[in-house]
């Protein structure tokens, strides 16, 4: 089987990451929420995963680190937990409906939301989404990688052509893992992760990063170890934001990523574009290929077939040709409807996938686009 939809989950995982989740599952106690050494012990290395990431991505400080069991989480918590009613937001239609969803919810409660296109070549348009920005802007919320093309934003251009106090919020799905981020430098104020994907954690990890310039409420109510006398949720970061049971094996998953990560992750990208641009210079030699991608570190190929819907050539990849893809539209209508697309077949490669196998992929699209 060749595995080639790393943007949905990451299909292979270091040794290291395997062996501290399943370390964690035979033994492991609940992290912070007893008094006995197990449970300290446990606490302690949810504290060291904690400085590991905001180590990894330039954060702002430990405690404004909060895990969650994915990136959709993460994003619910920085847009629901940060906007009210009268607030102005600039986002993009590259955005995936973890963004899209909760902005559209939040309209309702009297949020505004505009959007900012793509160029004609299907980037970013950055003087577009700049133009859209005004002294009350409250935040630009967009993503690092678009998850259907790979396309990103310059976001150091962004972030100085913006005004100072509008927050600058960030989907870090399809980026973080493959190309070194740091949010001091860059001047992102809350960073979105997903621990399953570039990240190569298991699922069900993800974090929230953030500065002291964003102050999250709480979009889950529970347990948390610590004031338990106050039926209120803590006001102290990032208990505010974890209730109940933390996910220990997710989370020590993800530490274990982020050690691999310092070690491999500029050789993995290098290897990447490299796949990238073999796979998109071979598409472009099929007849009835139409190809949406640039190469990229982030290992997204889009592309459509003239003969064949999408998700029927997702489907016949799997069953004759033991290669799997995503078909459709990726969780991101708007991007689509950009593209002028109504699906397209998305190849998402990693740094533990090789040539061989991009070659395999691009004979099993030129057997599809010669049908008939």
């Amino acid at each position: 089987m060749i595995y080639f939809d790393n943007a949905a989950t990451g299909g292979f995982k270091p040794d290291s990451v395997i062996s501290a989740a399943a370390s964690a599952m035979k033994f492991g106690a609940n992290p912070g929420r007893s008094g006995h050494k197990l449970s300290l012990a446990c606490l302690e290395r949810v504290y060291a995963c904690r400085k590991l990431l905001c180590s990894f991505f330039g954060g702002y400080s430990y405690e404004r680190v909060a895990f969650t069991k994915n990136c959709s989480e993460a994003l619910n918590i920085a847009i629901s937990g940060v906007l009210k009613e009268g607030d102005k937001v600039v986002t993009t239609v590259a955005e995936h409906n973890s963004v899209l969803r909760p902005l559209e919810f939040l309209k309702s409660r009297g949020v505004q939301v505009d959007y900012a296109p793509l160029t004609d070549e299907g980037e970013f348009d950055h003087d577009k989404l700049i133009s859209l920005v005004t002294a009350d802007t409250r935040a630009v919320i967009i993503t690092l990688a678009s998850n259907v093309t790979g396309a990103s934003p310059d976001i150091a251009l962004i972030r100085k052509k913006i005004p100072a106090d509008t927050l600058l919020i960030c989907d870090g799905a399809q980026a973080c893992g493959h190309v070194a981020i740091n949010m001091k430098n860059s001047g992102i104020d809350a960073l979105a992760v997903a621990g399953h994907k570039g990240m190569c954690g298991i699922q069900g990890s993800g974090a929230l990063l953030f500065s002291d310039r964003v102050n999250p409420a709480p979009v889950l109510f529970g347990g948390t170890g610590s004031e338990s006398f106050n039926l209120n949720m803590p006001d102290f970061y990032p208990d505010r934001l974890e209730s109940g049971t933390l996910a220990y094996p997710a989370i020590v998953s993800l530490g274990e990523g982020v050690l691999y990560l310092q070690q491999h992750m500029k050789s993995a990208a290098q290897k990447v574009v490299s796949m990238t641009e073999y796979l998109i210079d071979g598409l472009a030699k099929i007849k009835g290929v139409k190809i949406y991608s640039q190469p990229n570190p982030y290992g997204i190929v889009a592309l459509g077939l003239d003969n064949m819907e999408s998700e029927i050539a997702a489907y016949r990849l799997s069953e004759e040709f033991a290669i799997c893809v995503r078909g459709g539209l990726h969780c991101a209508p708007l991007m689509h409807k950009a593209l002028n697309s109504e699906g397209l077949i998305r190849a998402s490669i990693s740094g533990f996938n090789s040539m061989n196998e991009c070659s395999q992929f691009l004979q099993a699209i030129k057997k599809l686009a010669a049908e008939s």
